[in-house]
């Protein structure tokens, strides 16, 4: 029998999606596996880059802005540089994930380092594409890992496949627009993330948006979840994880620097919710950070 060969042959000229001037950069790709400890992220937010997380088992509640998403193995979640995200799943049925961080990003119609407009739909169900993304994720996240020859620039043009499915898949959320006025809840939040790192009460909340204490607690914990000193105290300790991971800065600058009085009870309330002292947690990432 006759060997059968089918030839595709390339029908379009390839229009590329980013320009020299505007070249995404690929900032790190890590992958999460449910017997991993070392990943409990809490609110959290990256100033500089956005992220891609690619959720591959699992389910969980994940909470991205103001907007709550019940996630399971096939969906996407978009993180906008600035956007608070906090992460939650069982033990007994753990997420397991691909996440790329990606800084440099400018889309048309988007502010940098941004994948979808603010307001719009962090979630998206990634269907037949989910295996495709999964094995783009999968090679830049070896190639890292082994430190491949040239691995630098195959993770680059890797990123940039990645990006171009994303994109198709996210259509017009990409210049949707949140036409809502900002209501109490959503001003409650944005007051603790641009002021999380100084002393802060409930009545100093209150003072600033000229509402009562009670009144302000019980709207935010109707729109949130958390009541305000909760999300306060997750807010401080999400950051301080980014600050172990990408920084050098001593346990005392830390805590500090995140808003917490005395390291003391910095470790303490460090070590309750994420399950290990802050000093662990650090070592746990020894050798998986960017250089």
């Amino acid at each position: 029998m006759a060997d059968e060969r089918i030839l595709c042959f390339v029908k379009r000229e390839a229009r590329p999606f980013f320009t020299p001037e505007a070249m995404p950069r690929l900032a790190y790709v890590s992958r999460t596996l449910p017997s991993d400890r070392a990943y409990h992220s809490i609110l959290h937010a990256h100033q500089d880059l956005a992220e891609i997380l690619l959720i591959c088992g699992g389910e969980g509640r994940f909470l991205v802005g103001e907007a709550f998403y019940e996630v399971k193995a096939g969906d996407l979640l978009l993180y906008n540089s600035g956007v608070v995200h906090d992460e939650f799943s069982s033990p007994e049925n753990a997420i397991s994930a691909y996440c790329a961080g990606i800084s440099g990003l400018r889309l048309p119609g988007l502010r940098e380092n941004a994948l979808v407009a603010d307001g719009a739909p962090a979630l998206f169900h990634a269907g037949e594409e989910a295996e495709d993304l999964v094995l783009l994720m999968d090679m830049m996240y070896r190639y890292l890992l082994e430190d491949r020859p040239g691995c630098e620039a195959l993770c680059h043009h890797l990123t940039l496949a990645l990006l171009g499915r994303i994109l198709q898949l996210t259509g017009d959320a990409r210049v949707r627009e949140d036409p809502e006025p900002k209501n109490l809840g959503r001003q409650v939040q944005a007051f603790i993330d641009g002021h999380f790192s100084e002393p802060l009460t409930l009545q100093d909340m209150g003072k600033a948006l000229h509402v009562s204490p009670y009144y302000l607690s019980h709207v935010f914990k109707e729109t949130s979840g958390y009541s305000p000193t909760q999300y306060l105290l997750r807010r401080r300790i999400g950051e301080a994880q980014n600050l172990l991971i990408s920084t050098d800065l001593p346990m005392a600058k830390i805590a500090e620097q995140v808003g917490f009085e005395t390291q003391n009870y910095f470790n303490l309330q460090f070590s309750k919710h994420v399950g290990m002292p802050p000093k662990k947690y650090r070592e746990s990432f020894v050798g998986k950070k960017r250089p």
